[in-house]
C-alpha cells in the first residue's frame, strides 16, 4: 500500500510550514493534538490548526490556503467527498474510495488529494495484533459509508479471500459490491450476525456504539474466538462490541490507532520527518 501513498515529495518551502484540518464543525477534532505532539517531540518548525470551513466556502478557502504558506491539510466531514472535485491530482485510492482525507498544496499551486484511512486501518491492526493476517479467512465489515469503503479497499488489497458486508441501507452495501468486485458478499442487516460465522476479521465501520450514538445491536453468537475484532469508534475506546468480543476470547483492537496512523504520511510530507506512533502519542491524544 505504501508505494502510492502521498509521493509528491518536492522540497519543503523555506518558510515555517503551516497545515491544518478542514471540517464543519471542527472543534471536536483531535488532529491538532496529534500533529502538535509530533511537532513538539521532534522540535520541528511548523503549526497545525483547526480550520472551520462551511461547505459553501470550501473552494475559496482551499485556493486561499495555497497562497498563505500552507503546505497541506487534512479533511474531515463534510468535505471528504467534495475535495475530490476541487483537487488537481487525485490518487487512485482516493478515487476508488470516493473521498480524500489528506491534501498536499504543491509549490506549483496544484492540490494533491489522497486517502490514507486504509493505510491507517491496516497499520493499526499490524501494530496492535502482529499475528493478524488478512489471508487467513473472510472479513466481515459492518457499515458502508466512507470509512467502510476505505476499510474494504485496504482489506481486499491485503488479500482477504472473501469480504462480507452489511449496512442498514442495503443499497449502499450493494454499491460497494458493484465497485469492488466478486469477493464482496452482501448480507441483509437482519442477517448481520450470520456473516460472522467463520470470519477471521470483524470490523465495525459505523458510528454505532459511539458515545451519544445508537448502540450496535448485532448478535455475536457465531463469532469465533480466533477472530480479530476491531471498531473504528474510539469514544469510548472499549466499545460494547469490543468488550463482548474480548469476553468471547477474541483479540480486539480499538479504533484510536487508525486515527494516529492515518496521519503519518501527511505529517511526513508536510513537515519533513516520518513520525512514530507509540503510547506517548496515544496518551497525548486521549
Amino acid at each position: 500500500m505504501k508505494e502510492d501513498l502521498i509521493d509528491s515529495r518536492e522540497t519543503l518551502p523555506a518558510h515555517v510550514p503551516l497545515a491544518g484540518v478542514l471540517g464543519w464543525p471542527i472543534a471536536h477534532s483531535r488532529s491538532p493534538l496529534l500533529h502538535g505532539h509530533w511537532l513538539q517531540r521532534y522540535d520541528l518548525p511548523g503549526h497545525y490548526i483547526p480550520l472551520p470551513v462551511r461547505p459553501e466556502n470550501l473552494l475559496e478557502v482551499l485556493r486561499g490556503l495555497t497562497k498563505m504558506g500552507f503546505v497541506g491539510a487534512n479533511v474531515t466531514i463534510p468535505h471528504k467527498e467534495t475535495v475530490l472535485q476541487i483537487a488537481d491530482i487525485v490518487t487512485d485510492r482516493a478515487a476508488l474510495i470516493g473521498a480524500a482525507n489528506t491534501l498536499i498544496f504543491r509549490e506549483d499551486g496544484k492540490i494533491h488529494a489522497d486517502n490514507t484511512d486504509g493505510y491507517g486501518f491496516i497499520s493499526n491492526l499490524t501494530q496492535n495484533a502482529p499475528d493478524w493476517q488478512a489471508t487467513r479467512g473472510a472479513a466481515a465489515v459492518i457499515g458502508a459509508g466512507g470509512a467502510a469503503r476505505a476499510v474494504v479497499a485496504s482489506l481486499l488489497e491485503s488479500g482477504v479471500p472473501e469480504l462480507r458486508i452489511t449496512n442498514r441501507t442495503k443499497l449502499r452495501a450493494e454499491q460497494i459490491k458493484a465497485e469492488f468486485g466478486a469477493k464482496v458478499v452482501v448480507y441483509d442487516w437482519a442477517q448481520a450476525g450470520n456473516m460472522l460465522e467463520g470470519a477471521t476479521t470483524v470490523v465495525n465501520a459505523t458510528s454505532m456504539g459511539m458515545t451519544g450514538k445508537l448502540p450496535l445491536r448485532i448478535p455475536l453468537d457465531a463469532l469465533s474466538p480466533d477472530a480479530l475484532v476491531t471498531d473504528l469508534v474510539y469514544t469510548p475506546l472499549m466499545t460494547d462490541l469490543l468488550k463482548e468480543a474480548q469476553s468471547r476470547g477474541c483479540k480486539v483492537v480499538d479504533g484510536l490507532g487508525m486515527l494516529l496512523h492515518q496521519a503519518v504520511p501527511g505529517f511526513e510530507r508536510w513537515f519533513g520527518r516520518r513520525p512514530e506512533v507509540d503510547e506517548d502519542l496515544r496518551q497525548a491524544v486521549l
